[in-house]
This record gives C-alpha cells, sequence and structure tokens, in this order.
C-alpha cells in the first residue's frame, strides 16, 4: 500500500480531507493524526478511517526519525510511564531510543509538536496500531525487528501481538489485525531453515493461521478472512505442500468483499497451483485476472512482474506466444528479458537454443520458481517444430524430421508426430509404410467455432470486470436508512400539510354562513 493520504488536524476540527501524497508533514504528526482516524472508526463503525490511517504505513517507515517518532506516538497514546500496554511497545524499541523516551514525560512536545493528552483516547486499537508499526520499518533508514533483520525477535513479538488481538474480538480492529497476521507469517518465513525444508517455522504457525481463518470466518471478518487464505497458500506453496493447498481452496470461499489487493495475490497463487496441476486453461483465466487487477508502476510492480513472468510460461505451455507488446512495456523489459529469449526458442522451434537458454537463465528461472514449468516446454518446442515443418512442406520423412529438430531416432520422431497429430496440434497422417508425414490441406478457421469462441471469451472477461467493478464500488454506512428516515418525514410533513389544508377548508366554511358582517 504505498499510497500516502493526508489527515485531519490533530486538534479534532473537522476540516477538508485531502488525498494525496504530504511530504511535508513529519512522521510524528501523521502517527498522531491517524490516531484521530482511527477513533473516528471507533466511534462511527466505518473501517475506512482505518485504512487511511494504515495507508500511511509506507510512508512513515522510510522517515529518518521513524524510530523516535514512533517513541513519541507511544507516550502520546499512553502518557503513564507504568502503563503496561506503553512499556510492552517500548520493550522493543532501540535502545537509545528507549533511554531518550524515558528522560521525556510522556505526550510533552517533540521537535515541535504537542499533543493534548485528552485529544487520544487509550483504546485497544491505537495500541495494535502503534505494535503494527514496531513490526516495520525500512532497513536504508532506521530499522528494526523485520527490517533489521532480526527475525527471532520480531517472530516472538508476533506470536504475542497476534494472540493479543485474537482475545480483543472488535470489529473495529479487523484490518490491523489481518496486517498483523501478514507480519506474522512474514517473520518466520525468514527464520532458518528456509523452506522449502520440511523443518521450516512455517509449517509450525499453520495451525494459528489455521485458527485465525476458522476466527474470521464464524465472525465474519473478511479483511482478516482474507489475508489469512493468501497466507496459509503462500505457506503451501513455499513447501510444495500442492495437495494441502488444493483442499483448502476447494473447503474454503474467498470473500468477495476482499480488498484488491489480497484478490490480486490470491488469484496469483491459484493460478501457480492450478499450473502445477497441469490445468493450464484455469491457470491461465486466474493469473491473467491477476495482471489486469494489479498496478503496473510503483512498489506494487514487482508482483506484476512475477505474475507476467508465470503468465508467460503458462501460455506457453498452452501452445500459445505471447504478444511482442508485453516485453515493450517498460516496467516489464529487463524483466522479462530472459523469456524473450525463451519465447524466441519455442517459437521458432529450435530444440538447441531452446536448451541453451535454459542453461543459460536457469538460476533466474529458479529464483522465479518457473523453472520446473518451463522443463515441460521441451515438448512443446518440438510439436512447434514440428508445425513448423507441416506448414513448409507437404511430405517430409522423418529422417529428415530427426536431421532438422535434433531427435536422436526415427521411432521417436514417429511418436512424437503421431502424437502431434492426436492432440491436433497439425493436420497430417502418417506413411507408415515409406515413414513419410503427409501434410492435409488446412482447413479455413472461419468456417469454424473458434471466431465466435474467442469473440465470446472476450466479451465474458469485459462483463466480468464491468461486475467486479459494480462490487467494488463503495455506499456510504446505513445510506439506506437515511433515506428510509427522510422518506418517513416528507410523507409526515404532507400529512401535516393535508391536515392544515382540511382545517382552513372547515374554517372558512364557519364563517361565511351568515354572509360579510357590517357591510
Amino acid at each position: 500500500m504505498a499510497d500516502k493520504m493526508d489527515v485531519d488536524a490533530v486538534n479534532g476540527d473537522k476540516k477538508e480531507e485531502k488525498v494525496g501524497p504530504a511530504p511535508d508533514l513529519p512522521a510524528e504528526r501523521i502517527i498522531t493524526n491517524n490516531f484521530n482516524l482511527i477513533n473516528q472508526a471507533v466511534d462511527s463503525f466505518d473501517a475506512r478511517f482505518t485504512l487511511r490511517a494504515l495507508r500511511s504505513i509506507a510512508t512513515i517507515r522510510k522517515a529518518a526519525d521513524f524510530p523516535e517518532a514512533l517513541a513519541f506516538g507511544i507516550r502520546t497514546a499512553f502518557p503513564k510511564p507504568q502503563n503496561n500496554a506503553r512499556r510492552v511497545l517500548e520493550e522493543m524499541l532501540p535502545e537509545n531510543v528507549r533511554s531518550g523516551s524515558a528522560q521525556q514525560n510522556g505526550g510533552g512536545e517533540a521537535n515541535g509538536t504537542a499533543v493534548k493528552e485528552q485529544d487520544v483516547v487509550e483504546i485497544a486499537e491505537v495500541w495494535v496500531y502503534l505494535g503494527l508499526l514496531v513490526q516495520v520499518s525500512d532497513a536504508q533508514y532506521w530499522v528494526y525487528l523485520f527490517d533489521h533483520q532480526e527475525y527471532q525477535r520480531g517472530a516472538d513479538f508476533s506470536s504475542n501481538f497476534v494472540d493479543k488481538i485474537r482475545s480483543f474480538n472488535r470489529r473495529t480492529m479487523d484490518p490491523i489485525g489481518a496486517k498483523a497476521y501478514f507480519y506474522y507469517a512474514l517473520f518466520h518465513e525468514n527464520l532458518a531453515p528456509l523452506p522449502p525444508s520440511k523443518q521450516s517455522p512455517v509449517i509450525d504457525i499453520r495451525p494459528v493461521l489455521m485458527a485465525a481463518l476458522r476466527s474470521a470466518v464464524i465472525r465474519k471478518d473478511d479483511e482478516t478472512q482474507a489475508a489469512v487464505t493468501v497466507l496459509l497458500l503462500r505457506n503451501y506453496i513455499s513447501t510444495a505442500d500442492i495437495t494441502q493447498a488444493d483442499l483448502l481452496i476447494a473447503q474454503t470461499q474467498f470473500p468477495a468483499s476482499a480488498a484488491n489487493n489480497q484478490v490480486c495475490r490470491y488469484l496469483y497463487y491459484l493460478g501457480r497451483i492450478r499450473a502445477i496441476q497441469l490445468a493450464y486453461t484455469e491457470a491461465h483465466a486466474n493469473l491473467e485476472s491477476a495482471t489486469r487487477k494489479s498496478p503496473t508502476a510503483g512498489p506494487a510492480v514487482g508482483f506484476y512482474q512475477q505474475a507476467t513472468k508465470l503468465l508467460i510460461v503458462v501460455e506457453l505451455l498452452m501452445g500459445d506466444i505471447p504478444e511482442r507488446s508485453t516485453f515493450r512495456q517498460p516496467s516489464l523489459e529487463a524483466a522479462l528479458h530472459p523469456y524473450f529469449k525463451l519465447v524466441q526458442a519455442v517459437r521458432v522451434g529450435d530444440l538447441q537454443a531452446f536448451l541453451k537458454c535454459v542453461h543459460a537463465y536457469e538460476p533466474q528461472f529458479r529464483s522465479d520458481g518457473t523453472y520446473t514449468l518451463i522443463l515441460r516446454l521441451r515438448q512443446n518446442v518440438i510439436k512447434t517444430g514440428v508445425r513448423m515443418l507441416s506448414l513448409s512442406y507437404s511430405r517430409i520423412s522423418l529422417r529428415d524430421i530427426c536431421t532438422r529438430l535434433h531427435i536422436s531416432s526415427e521411432e521417436s520422431a514417429e511418436y512424437i508426430t503421431a502424437k502431434a497429430i492426436r492432440d491436433g496440434v497439425i493436420e497430417a497422417t502418417l506413411d507408415h509404410t515409406h515413414g513419410h508425414l503427409i501434410t492435409t490441406q488446412a482447413r479455413d478457421a472461419y468456417s469454424t467455432t473458434e471466431p465466435s469462441e474467442a469473440f465470446h471469451a472476450r466479451i465474458e472477461a469485459l462483463l466480468g470486470m464491468r461486475d467486479e467493478c459494480v462490487m467494488a464500488m463503495r455506499y456510504p454506512m446505513n445510506k439506506h436508512r437515511q433515506e428510509i428516515a427522510e422518506a418517513a418525514k416528507a410523507r409526515e410533513r404532507e400529512r401535516e400539510l393535508a391536515k392544515e389544508i382540511i382545517e382552513g377548508d372547515a374554517d372558512a366554511d364557519d364563517g361565511d354562513e351568515g354572509g360579510f358582517e357590517g357591510m
């Protein structure tokens, strides 16, 4: 969440909200402003204020004075030094920041920013928000826990942190709790031994994530349910437990109201699982949806690159060739260079070029997690070569096929061409007596249902995107109740007006019976 959002002033006055970056605000001011947003979320029971506070984490963590600003926020939210909630948070701060915090009387001024004690209420949501800030920061700036690579310390803190969140059972805490589970899983992923080792700590946290998923479903906590579902899929894939991941997908339902970033992650992991299971059509549909929903610039461009890499491999496994424009996008050109070389080898059916490309970029493919899928492309490369030969020659001997495609024997060439004919890759017949491949005349594609099927698939994708956009629209909470109340007031006014008209007519009738007096 790289969006930065300005917030209301600390004094609580209602001001016009300004959306956009606020580089001039110090980190401590942003933190205290977010306290007001969280208080508003609790008072109005509206999670959108909490989401606005969470969006500013990326801005806060990059501040040079982040630890000092966080210490100031802890003192502001919990002014009493003997407060146990304050003590738990301050124990996770660096020693120099803790010593500076102890010298200051809580809630005072720091760097010219003063916050009155009565401006911030000591509520559980504020404590959880501060605990979330303790979990994160950036390694290039003043960092600790995750970005300072104190993984064990962060894992211990996160374990106690998520247990405390579960004990609160407050709906206004759901968005912050979902974020806390994300960092909880991230800390354990970096503990030795790393995945895919079966002794990795990621296996030990599965019962905790499953319990969190059950609680989220029972409490109708869509944010935590979506986040934990994605974390479990990531967990299973990291240790190659694809069967368990498939069972999780079959036995759970991803919430329709989940945030867009969680939907993108879910579709990506679902596409990876289906690709491993050889369900390339379903994998392609999920990965294509993930790339369409994903941001193409900014901090999330890494996810877009990773999803596009897997999508390209799946398209090649389906027998399709990705469009060249995909590799020309500025955000993808450098990242997709190995895959561009791979597509070139597959497109022309050059088996030697394919093997050379796989060998040259093997470390990159292994790092991307696509190496095992790319090894499956060998048969596709040979099929592509057979198709190119069938288009060039009406009759060609199996010996010439062996020579051109570097196949070891004529028996292997006969088997490969027979399988290509059965799979519909080429329109040809085999002359077993003379050892020839005879190509039949190609049929007209427009005499088949292929154009209509392609047109139908595009229309279906556009209609699905339109439906998702409509469902993603946000509406003010309890707006229908306000409209019902206004309609009831309007009907009451109409009844009063009609009653006054009737009474006025009756009074006029009573006064006119004797005519006009005094005339």
